[in-house]
């Protein structure tokens, strides 16, 4: 991990990064540049619209960067995010291990510049057997002044180890993180902190007759899991819990409706949801935040093997409902309603389930955002969009009218767990919805839980989107 400190004075001896916008442009180069440098960039800022600029020396590197900031605050924090990711590359790529940053515009846009450095350092090479590798050389980031403290460094220190681990759970193979080893980690984690937890075997998922869950795991080699952790400080502000409750499916075949082509190629993520969501709870906790959380995590994979379930069985849930199966490759939300179910005894003020559930979400926006529904939970959603903004992990709401509800409906049961061939996000949000009697949002990460190529700041694989999104949302919560 970068070490990120302060310096208050700058160091002639240590590389230098320098940035600013347009309006800030002359003292910038006044403070950092000679008379010879200060015009060469003045002139192809101008002239070619060049905004970044390297200058070698015998002792350090000199890095001259323009950001071109709008009016709107937060996209001007993930301008100062992508040129941290920029920077790191470029450092990397020049073997700069420690770096001086001065900045001539707000905290907020410093910080992000120190968040993009930090999750583009992210990587995954656990599997690597070359000893010479070499990773990031990059070691230390050094922020010129004061107005970002240790309190801020500490913070952002916090939830990039909580992305780290999330990131690392969900690019290790199913031999490593099977539906147990999801359960012993997130206990691992939470023994760091103050969260309590209670991991259920497949003998009490049986006793508790969690049909969903169980149904999907007839076909596997390996027991499920059911994982609840809670974070209850002294200080909590909320009487009544805020409940997460994340997909836990560690590998996703499609079951007898197998999948096709390269479809399986990813499906080791298909427990992005339980991770991001289980680390953001280490995260609250580690950031001693004033708010009672509880996190449920249904966990088993999903396999053709066995005695696997089919379509046109009839399972009976948690809650007693009958449900139809008509795919087998729509098992998240049969594990996850199990869950859904049990958060009635806990009496939530909301719950807001995460998950990679539908090829339809990834289709609709891409890779770009959150697919999100609610019900009863108006007010919430606002205040959550308002955090995807901030930490640019953004939310798109879909409308959720009653006229998919008849979508859903069963001939021979209380309901199918899917619908027609169109709004395939909005159903499957729906069947979540009829095992909930409380505030809840459905989040759907299908499009944004792991990349295939190198995306600015986040890198190729796992993301861990959404865990930002809701340690800040959470952060503001009751207040």
């Amino acid at each position: 991990m970068i070490n990120i400190d302060n310096y208050f004075t700058i160091k002639d001896d240590v590389s230098l990064l320098c940035v600013c916008n347009r309006e800030t442009l002359n003292n910038a180069l006044s403070s950092v540049c000679s008379a010879e440098q200060s015009s060469f960039i003045r002139q192809s800022f101008e002239q070619n619209k060049q905004t970044f600029f390297s200058f070698n020396s015998v002792k350090r590197f000199l890095i001259f960067a323009i950001t071109e900031e709008t009016d709107v605050v937060y996209k001007n924090k993930e301008l100062y995010r992508r040129l941290g990711g920029e920077v790191l590359r470029f450092c990397d790529n020049n073997f700069i291990k420690n770096l001086q940053f001065t900045g001539f515009t707000d905290k907020e846009n410093k910080l992000g510049f120190c968040e993009g450095m930090l999750y583009a350092s992210y990587i995954f090479d656990s599997y690597k057997t070359d000893p010479a590798r070499l990773i990031h050389p990059f070691d230390n980031l050094h922020i010129i002044g004061d107005d970002i403290n240790q309190e801020d460094i500490e913070c952002l220190r916090i939830i990039f180890e909580a992305t780290e681990k999330a990131r690392d759970l969900v690019n290790e193979p199913v031999t490593v993180i099977n539906a147990e080893s999801l359960a012993s980690n997130l206990s691992a984690m939470a023994q760091e902190t103050s969260i309590k937890v209670e991991v259920w075997d497949k003998e009490k998922i049986e006793k508790e007759k969690m049909g969903g869950i169980l149904a999907v795991n007839k076909g596997s080699m390996d027991n499920p899991t059911f994982t609840i952790m809670e974070y209850k400080p002294e200080n909590c502000k909320n009487s009544k819990p805020v409940v997460l409750v994340g997909k836990g499916i560690t590998y996703d075949t499609g079951g007898l409706n197998i999948k096709t082509g390269n479809y399986m190629n990813d499906m080791k993520s298909d427990m992005a949801g339980a991770a991001t969501l289980g680390c953001a709870l280490y995260a609250v906790a580690e950031l001693k935040l004033p708010v009672w959380v509880i996190g449920l995590f249904p966990a088993t994979d999903n396999r053709p093997n066995n005695n696997a379930y089919c379509s046109g069985d009839i399972i009976n849930m948690y809650d007693g409902t009958n449900v139809e199966v008509l795919n087998t490759d729509a098992e998240g939300r049969m594990i996850l309603a199990d869950a859904l179910a049990y958060a009635k005894k806990l009496n939530p003020q909301l719950v807001i389930d995460m998950a990679t559930l539908t090829g339809a979400a990834s289709r609709a926006i891409g890779p770009f955002g959150i697919v999100a529904m609610e019900k009863d939970a108006c007010d919430d959603m606002v205040y959550l969009k308002d955090s995807g903004n901030k930490v640019y992990e953004r939310i798109a709401e879909f409308p959720f009218w009653e006229e998919y509800d008849k979508l859903i409906v069963s001939d021979i049961a209380d309901i199918k767990n899917s619908g027609e061939s169109y709004a395939g996000m909005i159903t499957a949000g729906k069947f979540l919805a009829y095992f909930t009697s409380y505030p809840y949002i459905h989040l759907d990460i299908a499009g944004v839980a792991m990349n295939d190529k190198n995306d600015f700041y986040r890198g190729k694989g796992a993301t861990a989107y959404g865990l930002r999104l809701i340690v800040d949302f959470l952060s503001k919560y009751n207040k």
